[in-house]
């Protein structure tokens, strides 16, 4: 158990950063273009998968892996969306829920590849353990050491890559906020609020539908990249279902359509889901006994269900706007 101390933060704006790329695709999804996306983690599984099996197997540096990594994010989303995006919202939705398991049931059930249920660590077999984040340790070393020649003062791994997911996180933010004030985020805006009336006026609805869902493959994808990275072992579970509905509480807890929200949501609930596990002061320490642990996911539900019923539209959103959206 640690306290409130240095480590704890860093860990948890790590997991904050990363945890609001993961949502910040799911926003130009489902926000942005209407597609209900419940199947969100399969792109971040198969370009962890990717990356590492390219570094492990055949030594690709890491830059050219995650690059590789992104480009399978964009080909599952390509597989999914040429034959699921006319579908309507109900039947994406559980389509999108079919392609995560498969995914995951793939990686489970390929242990020559994937290292199967034991992850990236049995990529080469059940007699040599395989690192693919040596690469990554390296450049957080260089980091640290950059910024401590700058300021003089010795700088952990962990600050090192809170300033890396910070920076990649803000800079997306930046880039997908202008986009979304563009013509092209307005079509978008326009085919979520009624894909008919869109049509009507010479748009076409499934490529734009398309570039959404290829847009937020890629930057799930680096999500799920950031996090093998950051974790360094990684197996099919830590890929399970329930990473997209992490990220949509994200997205409800600091606001639906406010895409600086996201971050205020991404620490919100990693504070609720970090903050209970490791933190120790009373009423937290009530919950961190054996036979008491199970207690913690108990409290995580109910204080986001308090939540939503005393402020659904989240912390900023606007309850005008959840009125006329109903």
């Amino acid at each position: 158990m640690a306290g409130l101390d240095l480590g704890f933060f860093l860990f948890a704006a790590i997991t904050a950063c990363i945890f609001a790329i993961m949502a910040l695709g799911l926003y130009v999804q489902f926000s942005l273009a209407g597609l209900p996306n419940f199947g969100h983690v399969a792109f971040m599984a198969v370009a962890s998968y990717a990356m590492a099996i390219l570094v492990v197997r055949l030594s690709l540096p890491l830059p050219l892996a995650m690059l590789c990594g992104l480009l399978v994010a964009v080909a599952l989303a390509l597989l999914l969306g040429i034959p699921c995006l006319r579908l309507r919202a109900d039947y994406l939705a559980i389509a999108t829920v079919a392609a995560g398991e498969m995914v995951r049931y793939l990686a489970m059930n390929l242990p020559d590849l994937t290292g199967g249920p034991l992850g990236s660590m049995a990529m080469l077999g059940p007699d040599q353990v395989a690192f693919y984040n040596l690469g990554w340790q390296a450049m957080l070393d260089r980091v640290a050491a950059g910024i401590a020649h700058v300021t003089g003062t010795p700088v952990s791994r962990d600050a090192a890559a809170a300033l890396i997911v910070f920076v990649v996180m803000l800079l997306l933010l930046v880039f997908f906020a202008r986009l979304e004030h563009s013509p092209w985020g307005r079509v978008l805006k326009a085919i979520r609020e009624d894909d008919v009336a869109a049509a009507s006026v010479g748009k076409h609805v499934v490529a734009y539908k398309m570039q959404a869902l290829i847009l937020g493959a890629i930057i799930g994808g680096l999500s799920g990249m950031l996090l093998a990275l950051q974790i360094g072992v990684f197996s099919p579970d830590d890929y399970a279902p329930t990473l997209t509905f992490y990220a949509y509480l994200i997205l409800i807890l600091g606001g639906m359509n406010r895409i600086w929200a996201i971050p205020l949501g991404a620490i919100l609930f990693s504070l609720l889901y970090t903050g209970t596990r490791f933190l120790s002061f009373f009423p937290l320490s009530l919950f961190d006994s054996g036979s008491r642990a199970f207690l913690r996911l108990f409290l995580i539900g109910l204080m986001l269900v308090l939540f939503m019923a005393l402020r659904p539209q989240g912390v900023l959103g606007d309850r005008r706007q959840l009125l006329l959206e109903k």
